[in-house]
């Protein structure tokens, strides 16, 4: 980078003035690289990128200079990584720096499409979980710690809220949102931008996209519009208004950037194209009749993946199309030289290229950027899930459970300490100093059973369809039949991870107390059980009684389903609730955890997450597929099952290891 004094180096000018000066120098090259952020992958620059994408050495001679990070192993790893790339651009005529940005990943869901487990980040409930508390002050703090936490490793830019209306029960992307309330969605969104951005954007914020304008949420079918048979969005009830109302408000709070959506408007008066080629929503709704002079950046894959509405125009008819609607950049792509191309065709004018870059400049001044990019890699290590971080994380896991029944049998919760119990779906050793754990129903006192929103396996394991939770919210016959098989020996408590709708319906003739959580660990999850913290969630969700319930409500109006099992806001209360202490380290060590032998688990039904928990499990998946354990997709399947996450690793694992390895899993 040149030493030579020019405006756009000045920190004492504004980043406006800053942004204009630099804008008047660049190359058409740096302006065109500017308005793509696709995915990079952590480590050596010149290794391939993360599912299919060019390397970040690549990336960066086509003058990319924003990125969106997936996972990494540590912070001092990403810290590391940030600093080389914003190294590596400096080696570059103008030193446009790097923007890193990242999806949510601080709670439990981890679908590379939407979403990453918090590793080594702070780890607090899903979206889902704040709207069961509504609390702005907490949504304001998460925001807070994400902000020290992403600024500690060099991201500066959070590819969140999601403030979409979950108003369909089947959509898979409700766990990321505040649930079915758009007063809710506006309250803990305004306070989650504050917390990430601070009073105003400057060079201690990290700015937030707000998404999925003008509001995802009612699909038709509950399908997501990743896919092309989810690309319908519907108001059978006339509430596009109210899907839209949260994103005005976030607007107000001053938010930096905004995401259209995949979806198609149905029926409305808008044109029938994906919202990021749409001009009607972009430039006369975002722009003009909103105000908003931020950055618009489309979802990702547009042009080549999900192009909804235009599947007939070329590719670069795609583009143009995109630019027209009043796109500023293009999220997940990597092609700057189609849009060089449209310029110098003429196809696209350059003072249109300048309009977008000028934005996308003005904010890397504003983060600070330009004057300061580096960050300190071992203080990385400190900053990134610092005790207080997770102590707070924990205590709202904790805080969002949402207690649905509450029975009179020994399963009354909070439970009495030193019972013994019978377990699944947990670690037993969560269980340590709280109960004795059985090996069989019939021998505990209680029985305590952890399951998951059901949802249909879908598309080839490792690709972007099986990571989505779609499809049907009944619980199959076979869980049924088993949880009411356990109740029949002891009295059952059932705690359900909500990352979406449920019909509980079928589980409440079997189960004595019945809890919903939307992204808490074993330790969260015993606590809540034993008393020492309280659940303090109400639904944010309605849960239909039934399937035809949910067939014949309409997917934009919320609590729309005919006698629901649960109405929105439901939430029971521990009485006379005082906090219990944790047990201490010798009470953990007096205790008896003893596990199954013989049909430990329901290999068709047990996520490999639980699996890796077991030191048993563990060990066989170690002998007999090793290769599982480096795969670098594993962190994303720990919510599948064993026999789709060993198809994903591949022609490697051939069927006679397959079938050693079932059936020493069996033998637990």
């Amino acid at each position: 980078m040149s030493s030579a004094s020019h405006p756009y180096q000045d920190p004492s000018l504004s980043p406006a003035q800053r942004a204009e000066d630099l804008l008047s120098r660049l190359p058409l090259e740096d302006k065109a690289g500017l308005m793509f952020q696709p995915l990079a992958g952590i480590g050596d620059f010149d290794a391939p990128g993360p599912i299919g994408y060019p390397s970040t050495r690549t990336l960066l001679d086509r003058r990319i200079n924003h990125f969106n990070t997936l996972q990494a192993s540590s912070a001092r790893d990403l810290a590391q990584w940030a600093n080389a790339a914003q190294a590596e651009v400096r080696k570059q005529p103008f030193g446009i720096p790097v923007t890193i940005s990242s999806d949510p990943r601080h709670a439990f869901g981890n679908n590379p499409g939407t979403g990453l487990a918090a590793g080594p980040f702070s780890q607090w409930p899903e979206p889902l979980g704040f709207g069961a508390l509504d609390d702005p002050d907490l949504a304001e703090r998460f925001g807070e710690i994400v902000r020290r936490e992403y600024r500690a490793v060099g991201i500066t830019l959070a590819l969140h809220p999601q403030i979409d209306l979950a108003t369909e029960p089947r959509w898979s992307r409700a766990g990321g949102t505040y649930g079915q309330s758009a007063e809710t969605a506006s309250r803990l969104g305004v306070a989650y931008v504050r917390g990430l951005q601070g009073e105003a954007l400057g060079p201690s914020s990290v700015a937030a996209m707000g998404k999925h304008f003008p509001g995802g949420g009612p699909q038709l079918d509950g399908e997501d519009p990743h896919f092309d048979y989810g690309k319908e969005q519907v108001y059978p009830g006339g509430l596009w208004d109210m899907h839209l109302q949260p994103f005005k408000d976030v607007l107000t709070a001053g938010i930096s950037q905004m995401m259209p959506y995949y979806g198609v408007p149905m029926g409305t008066a808008y044109e029938e194209v994906g919202f990021s080629f749409n001009r009607e929503i972009v430039t006369d709704l975002l722009r003009k009749q909103l105000g908003f002079d931020g950055i618009v950046c489309s979802d990702w894959g547009i042009i080549g993946a999900t192009p909804w509405g235009v599947e007939h125009l070329s590719f670069e008819e795609r583009m143009v199309k995109a630019l027209d609607a009043g796109i500023d950049q293009f999220g997940g792509e990597a092609i700057p030289d189609t849009l060089i191309g449209l310029v110098r065709s003429g196809a696209v004018s350059e003072s249109r290229i300048d309009e977008s870059a000028r934005r996308l400049l003005r904010e890397k001044f504003t983060l600070g950027l330009f004057d300061d990019p580096f960050v300190d890699a071992e203080r990385a290590e400190v900053v990134v899930g610092a005790a207080d971080a997770r102590d707070t994380g924990i205590a709202a896991q904790c805080a969002a459970h949402t207690l649905l029944v509450n029975g009179e049998t020994k399963a009354h919760l909070p439970l009495d300490r030193g019972i013994s119990v019978y377990v699944e779906g947990m670690d037993p050793a969560a269980l340590a100093g709280r109960a004795h754990v059985v090996a069989a129903p019939e021998d505990a006192d209680v029985a305590i059973l952890r399951v998951a929103a059901p949802f249909e396996q879908r598309g080839v394991p490792g690709d972007l369809e099986s990571f989505f939770h779609a499809g049907s919210i009944e619980f199959p016959a076979q869980d049924v039949e088993h949880i009411a098989a356990i109740a029949s020996s002891a009295p059952t408590v059932v705690g359900v991870y909500l990352d979406r709708g449920a019909i509980l319906t079928p589980l409440l003739p079997h189960v004595d107390s019945l809890l919903a959580e939307f992204g808490a660990s074993d330790e969260a999850f015993a606590r809540v059980l034993f008393g020492e913290a309280e659940p303090l969630g109400r639904l944010p969700i309605e849960l239909p009684s039934s399937t035809a319930a949910v067939e014949t409500s309409r997917p934009d109006v919320p609590s729309d389903s005919e006698d629901p099992a649960f109405e929105y806001g439901f939430g029971l209360r521990y009485e006379d609730w005082e906090p219990k202490p944790q047990p201490t380290d010798a009470e953990r060590s007096t205790t008896t955890l003893a596990r199954r032998r013989g049909g430990r688990y329901r290999l068709d039904r047990t996520s490999i997450g639980l699996l890796l928990k077991d030191p048993d499990a563990r060990s066989v998946l170690a002998d007999d597929i090793p290769e599982l354990l480096d795969h670098p997709l594993l962190n994303a399947t720990l919510g599948m099952d064993v026999p789709s996450v060993v198809a994903m690793v591949g022609d490697g694992v051939d069927e006679r290891r397959r079938e050693r390895l079932i059936a020493r899993l069996a033998a637990l």
